[in-house]
């Protein structure tokens, strides 16, 4: 609506100055043509200090005032073309800084759609279908193999394997027991179980997910556009150097001649454009900017927040080690582990397959038992490989990482660890933050602590905040003291969305992440590549810079045509049109922020 709106005033502009030019120098009823512009010059005048009062009680302070009082002076003294060409400079420029900020897509349908909407109710032993929203507390649900949990609720049958990455962003299957809990939006693993809700669906995890990221997005953002710092000492200048031209003159003409060529088109114009430029550039490096506020604050950030699984890291569990604990070479081993567990969905099974190099063999009597493991026949031998209590009696020291064990008739071989590996670039890209003026790097993840601060401590993180659900995630970003602020929060998931929202700029990694984290997100990097995000603050600073100094270049030559119209050798219509060569300049140089350098 806003965009149309601004669309609208510039389109009413450009036809009635149109009518009004034909009336003037075809038909030669320079009168109507007067009446024409200023008709056309008070409404918008009046709409736009009807805005600018709400700007004021908002606390802001726009660069409106000053193009107000340009159009009403020049309307006043009778230099209705002046004021026409202050007016399609004004709409243009508004419709050009909306174009710039384009719409934010925050529906988060794609997270409404994942959400679950019917749940099997457990009554004497008889399945009904019914909404989601009608399970009460205490009811007994039915939750099939790879089905969404619909509430959060205990397991009254088990056991099972569940995923909770939309939730923690963790690729790790949970092995769950009978009595323990389960959240909502987690998918359930290879067995059929029995869950007592605990809390209705509009109270559960996934929904609460939800409900974070549309509170956050209805949060303004702290900050102030760099043309509306300049406003307030251009706008006084001007004020001084016109009042002081009437005093002096004692004719109100000279009054005008001076706000015309101090109309804020620098101001109107320079940033939009160069934001523009810089989101173009952007583009072209695989970064979707959707609003040209976002390079401002991105520009201005002080600390980056990343989450961990699938942004630092890959996202995939793979196997990091084969650690034989007989005479069993490590190879034989994998081979072993890998051929058990050959037939089986599981995701460390599949990673196993994958990291084998030998050939598999033939397992036959294969059983499968749920969050457990798997046992074959290999070679006349009884192998088993799953959970430490599963492929033998005996005590087993656990490592700290993801891990299969296996056993061989009873007798424990060995284990086979998983690890979700680092991104290769992701030291690069906290290297480059750091000499790009960032302060302050966090790593945000839901695994445990000892694991984030390894991987922290490998890609060069400054702080760890572990063992979060996306709730604290967003406790995390709210608490920073104010000298380590804006932030920037950089995810992937589902999980991440609200805390992308609430962030000051949020920047999803789109390439495989979730399309809820990507619509929260203020930027979503395209390419599979963490240095884009390096590249996305190397962009907005060099972006920010172009704007800042196309701005000052604008305000300088209108502070110059206002002290030599101040004398009165610049007629008001010439005033406006050295007005429009100081906005081509002004273009012209904002522009530059679409090269690379």
């Amino acid at each position: 609506m806003q965009r149309l709106k601004q669309y609208w005033r510039f389109w009413f502009v450009i036809v009635l100055g149109t009518i009004a030019l034909w009336l003037q120098f075809v038909q030669h009823q320079g009168r109507i043509a007067q009446w024409i512009v200023t008709g056309v010059g008070i409404l918008l005048a009046i709409l736009m200090f009807i805005e600018m009062v709400q700007t004021l009680r908002s606390g802001k302070f726009g660069v409106d005032l000053l193009a107000i009082t340009a159009v009403v002076a020049t309307l006043a003294v009778g230099e209705y073309w002046a004021a026409l060409i202050v007016l399609l400079m004004l709409t243009g420029g508004d419709a050009l800084e909306d174009f710039a900020a384009s719409k934010a897509n925050s529906e988060l349908q794609e997270l409404l759609n994942n959400s679950p909407q019917t749940a099997h109710r457990l009554v004497d032993d008889q399945v009904t279908d019914v909404p989601v929203a009608a399970v009460s507390v205490g009811d007994q649900l039915m939750v099939r193999p790879g089905e969404v949990m619909p509430v959060d609720g205990t397991l009254m049958t088990g056991p099972t394997t569940v995923n909770e990455s939309s939730l923690t962003g963790e690729a790790r299957p949970i092995d769950k027991a009978a009595g323990q809990t389960v959240m909502s939006g987690s998918v359930n693993g290879e067995a059929s179980v029995v869950l007592r809700a605990d809390q209705t669906a509009d109270n559960s995890q996934y929904q609460n997910i939800v409900r974070l990221v549309k509170q956050a997005e209805a949060q303004p953002a702290n900050f102030v556009r760099m043309a509306d710092r300049y406003a307030v000492p251009f706008t006084l200048l001007a004020y001084v150097i016109a009042g002081l031209a009437w005093f002096f003159s004692g004719d109100p003409v000279r009054l005008a001649e001076v706000l015309v060529v101090a109309s804020p088109c620098p101001l109107i114009l320079a940033a939009p454009i160069a934001l523009i430029s810089g989101m173009s550039r952007a583009s072209r490096n695989g970064i979707i900017v959707k609003t040209g506020t976002t390079l401002e604050k991105l520009a201005q950030v002080k600390t980056f927040a990343f989450d961990k699984t699938g942004t630092i890291t890959q996202g995939q569990l793979l196997v990091d080690q084969v650690v034989p604990v007989t005479a069993i070479t490590a190879d034989k081993l994998l081979q072993l582990a890998a051929s058990t567990e050959q037939h089986s969905g599981h995701v460390l099974a599949q990673s196993m397959v994958a990291a084998n190099e030998q050939p598999l063999l033939t397992a036959t009597d294969v059983q499968e038992t749920t969050a457990r493991g798997v046992q074959a026949t290999i070679d006349g031998q009884l192998v088993k490989a799953g959970k430490a209590d599963f492929v033998a009696e005996t005590s087993i020291e656990r490592p700290d990482q993801t891990a299969v064990f296996v056993s061989i008739a009873g007798i424990y071989q060995g284990y086979v660890s998983f690890s979700d590996r680092v991104r290769p670039e992701a030291a690069t890209t906290m290297r480059a933050l750091h000499e790009l003026g960032v302060s302050n790097l966090l790593m945000i993840s839901g695994d445990r602590l000892a694991i984030a601060q390894a991987i922290a401590k490998e890609v060069g993180i400054d702080q760890v905040h572990a063992d979060r659900l996306p709730a604290e995630k967003i406790d995390v970003l709210t608490e920073l003291p104010k000298e380590q602020r804006p932030v920037a929060m950089v995810g992937d998931g589902i999980n991440d969305a609200p805390s992308l929202a609430m962030a000051d700029v949020g920047i999803a990694m789109g390439a495989h992440g979730a399309t809820a984290a990507s619509e929260s997100a203020d930027a979503v990097v395209l390419k599979d590549d963490l240095t884009r995000v390096s590249v996305a603050r190397k962009i907005a600073q060099d972006t920010m810079r172009v704007a800042k100094q196309a701005v000052l270049i604008g305000i300088f030559i209108c502070t110059g045509l206002m002290i030599i119209a101040s004398f009165g050798v610049i007629p008001a219509i010439i005033g406006a049109v050295f007005q429009e060569v100081v906005d081509t300049v002004t273009i012209l140089y904002a522009l530059r922020a679409r090269s690379e350098r």
